[in-house]
């Protein structure tokens, strides 16, 4: 695949909705261009996962997620051997009274390619984009597992040898910080942190993201979760939860935001009942939501 350039690369980003500011932008053309894996860092529902799957449709190529969780392990991530088949060949070959050996069994038609496996073997006309999603919340010899694939973009199976890449992945890794990761791993990548956008970037992105929603019901409410992430709050809310919310708003047919309105939808931004309380107690002593009409209605 002929890399593209960076202005033609953001226009494409563009085109598929998901607006990038220049230090993302860098970062994914890196990724696509020298095939470095990007580690991309920031506070939930900043747009880290979407920026993957939008790189992904801006080059009209396939998308491979391998979601990390505490105590992932190597053949979820790598490969596995398809048992079932391999006892049916060795159900048949005791049936016909021959042999089967172990080169026999273990070999390429009986293996299973996970994620990092399958991103390597990948024979389409471009490299896919391979999703390495919430890496923090693996464990440390998980990471270790990961050197190999990002540094050389092959995988060993001990049986079959080594598979290399015959054109390198673009890759891309989220972490929220949850547990610092190990600097190996992050010599291996390009580094970019991912700010919440300003109102201006995310009022944009929201429109963007609920197109038949009302602009001044985006501008409402794109407003209020901005300032909401001011207060003291065990979670703030980002992007993807100003979309939810918009949506939901949006479904109940509301044109407009009131104080009514965002008690009975408030679920859709804060995910705690503390949070709950610390945005109500906002709204109540007009920290919060000053320029919002009086309450109507719930819905």
């Amino acid at each position: 695949m002929t890399a593209l350039q960076l202005d033609e690369l953001r226009s494409r980003l563009d085109g598929v909705d998901y607006l990038v500011d220049d230090g993302l932008a860098m970062a994914l053309f890196l990724a696509q261009s020298l095939g470095q894996p990007v580690l991309l860092e920031g506070e939930p529902g900043v747009g880290k996962t979407t920026a993957a799957k939008a790189l992904a449709e801006a080059l009209d190529t396939p998308l491979i997620r391998l979601q990390c969780y505490e105590g992932i392990s190597a053949a979820e991530a790598l490969y596995e051997w398809n048992y079932p088949r391999q006892l049916l060949a060795i159900r048949a070959a005791e049936a016909s009274s021959s042999t089967i050996s172990d080169d026999d069994l273990f070999a390429a038609d009986y293996l299973l390619d996970r994620p990092l496996l399958k991103a390597i073997r990948h024979d389409g006309p471009q490299p896919p984009v391979l999703l390495i999603d919430e890496v923090d919340r693996a464990d440390d010899e998980f990471e270790a597992l990961l050197f190999e694939f990002l540094g050389e973009a092959s995988v060993t199976v001990p049986e079959l040898g080594t598979f290399n890449a015959q054109q390198k992945p673009i890759v891309v890794l989220t972490s929220n910080r949850s547990r610092e990761l190990h600097d190996a791993l992050k010599r291996r990548c390009f580094y970019h942190w991912i700010e919440f956008p300003d109102l201006d970037a995310a009022t944009n992105i929201v429109r963007r993201r609920v197109p038949s929603s009302n602009e001044s019901l985006v501008d409402a409410a794109t407003g209020f979760v901005t300032a909401a992430r001011g207060l003291d709050l065990d979670k703030s809310p980002g992007l993807a939860e100003a979309i939810d919310w918009v949506a939901a708003l949006h479904a109940l047919g509301v044109s407009n935001l009131d104080r009514g309105l965002v008690g009975a939808t408030l679920g859709s931004i804060v995910k705690t009942p503390d949070d709950r309380e610390t945005v109500l107690a906002a709204l109540d002593d007009g920290s919060l939501g000053s320029d919002l009409a009086p309450a109507t209605s719930a819905t």
